[in-house]
């Protein structure tokens, strides 16, 4: 427990003092490139379970690649990907990503019942608190409008089953607790359809 705390500290004082630089989205365009094959063209994903990060705020995108750099986060390819990024491509691919146009709003398929159990219990658990009103994200905390269905749905059963802890004093372990499988599917299928 005191190592990972050490990284974390360890790593955001990295990020703080590359953040003093400005980042260029421009060569995180550049960078981008190869991550296209999975996160789609302009950061909007077609693959099932790979995240779009367009529109994703800067600040979640260098964490998340931060935590896979260190290991914190599993996923065999990013924590490779991640191993060969040095801090300041890390931040100019946040700049890149932070820049796009969110990915458009799901289509078809729309289940009232789970739009309308999604929508409540978004706003009785205030998701919105952290992750904006407008599930938009903010700082290091991630865009839920309009992110795929089965993203949101694996990312929601990964915090619950401790698989994804977060970074910091992140609350999404403690906040799933109290939900059940069901309602992750109602909260996925709700964020998914917002744009």
């Amino acid at each position: 427990m005191r190592r990972a705390v050490l990284v974390s500290i360890l790593a955001a004082a990295a990020l703080a003092a590359a953040a003093a630089r400005a980042a260029d989205p421009e060569a995180g365009r550049a960078r981008a490139e190869p991550c296209a094959g999975c996160h789609g063209d302009n950061g909007i994903s077609q693959l099932e379970e790979v995240p779009s990060l367009a529109a994703q705020p800067d600040g979640f995108i260098q964490w998340q690649l931060v935590y896979y750099r260190l290991g914190r986060r599993k996923h065999e390819l990013m924590e490779t990907v991640a191993a060969e990024l040095d801090n300041e491509e890390i931040r100019n691919l946040g700049a890149w990503y932070a820049s796009l146009p969110p990915p458009p709003k799901a289509i078809g398929n729309d289940d009232q019942r789970l739009l309308e159990k999604g929508a409540r219990l978004a706003e009785q658990h205030r998701c919105g608190n952290c992750h904006k009103e407008d599930y938009s994200g903010q700082q290091a905390t991630a865009r839920l409008a309009g992110q795929r269905e089965e993203v949101l749905l694996k990312a929601l059963r990964d915090f619950k089953a401790g698989a994804r802890t977060g970074g910091g004093v992140a609350a999404m372990p403690d906040a799933v607790q109290p939900l059940g499988d069901d309602d992750f599917v109602a909260l996925a299928h709700y964020l998914s359809r917002l744009p």
